[in-house]
């Protein structure tokens, strides 16, 4: 046999094997399923917020974060179609990628116990957020980021629940790889992967809520001081960096003073909008 045949017989054999990982059940449950259950958990969770700030009605308007009106008719169909085209970006690059995806421990199974579950989810957050931090800053403070890819996001000064995916394609790329590096670091089961997408869907919601409401069940947790936070880093278009846990920025000197001294007042006095 030549050369030039054991050379073609062995890239067919190579492409044959390429093809044949994605016909494995894995490769539809991750990436797939989860990119397409991550887009579906933030339209489902951002529709009900969306309509609040399309009609804005008196009752919610008197704990808006901002007295700035929501604009949502303004921008919802770019919002919209930003979303759908970023959304097939990633879906493209995740297929893409799949070789070397596939080789991560993310997996099915017998589901972990609660206790796992726990202390993963606990680390996602933490890890995440000290990522994204760094990142956001860094599109902040590198001007051509700011200009090029940020700035889409700033489109919005005064945010709705649907704006959490207002964004240049790159970011949203970005932002979905630093989801997923603490899923990747822990080899987490499908059960923990699903979970977590659904708590950082909560967290982009609330973020961009543009309400403040007293009884927002997401206050009670440790480190996070509501959709105010990132809120006035959309007005001010500087600081408040982090996204769920606000210490890093006080740590790191990044905490907007105007934020600190309008929680004070909202707290001692009970005023909705600023």
């Amino acid at each position: 046999m030549t050369k030039g045949a054991i050379s073609g017989r062995r890239t067919h054999m190579d492409w044959a094997t390429v093809a044949g990982w994605y016909t494995e059940q894995r490769f539809f449950e991750f990436p797939l399923a989860m990119l397409a259950f991550s887009v579906g958990v933030f339209f489902l969770l951002a529709l009900p917020g969306t309509i609040l700030a399309w009609f804005d009605p008196p009752w919610a308007r008197r704990w808006a974060i901002q007295s700035t009106p929501f604009n949502v008719r303004q921008h919802v169909t770019r919002t919209l179609r930003l979303i759908v085209f970023n959304a097939l970006i990633l879906a493209s690059l995740l297929i893409l990628s799949w070789p070397l995806l596939r080789l991560t421990g993310i997996h099915g199974g017998p589901p972990p116990s609660a206790g796992t579950v726990l202390w993963q989810l606990m680390f996602f957050i933490l890890l995440d957020d000290m990522l994204y931090y760094g990142m956001h800053r860094l599109f902040h403070e590198n001007k051509w980021l700011l200009r090029r890819v940020h700035a889409v996001h700033h489109e919005i000064r005064t945010p709705y629940a649907l704006a959490g995916n207002h964004m240049h394609w790159v970011e949203y790329v970005a932002t979905a790889t630093l989801v997923l590096i603490g899923p990747v670091l822990v080899n987490a089961h499908y059960v923990t992967l699903y979970l977590w997408i659904i708590w950082r869907q909560v967290e982009a919601v609330d973020g961009h809520l543009g309400y403040d409401f007293p009884w927002n069940p997401l206050r009670l947790l440790p480190g996070y001081d509501g959709p105010g936070y990132h809120d006035f880093h959309h007005a001010r278009f500087k600081g408040n960096y982090a996204g769920f846990l606000h210490w890093i920025d006080r740590r790191l000197g990044t905490a907007l003073p105007q934020w600190e001294a309008w929680k004070a007042s909202r707290q001692a006095a009970r005023k909705p909008a600023r």
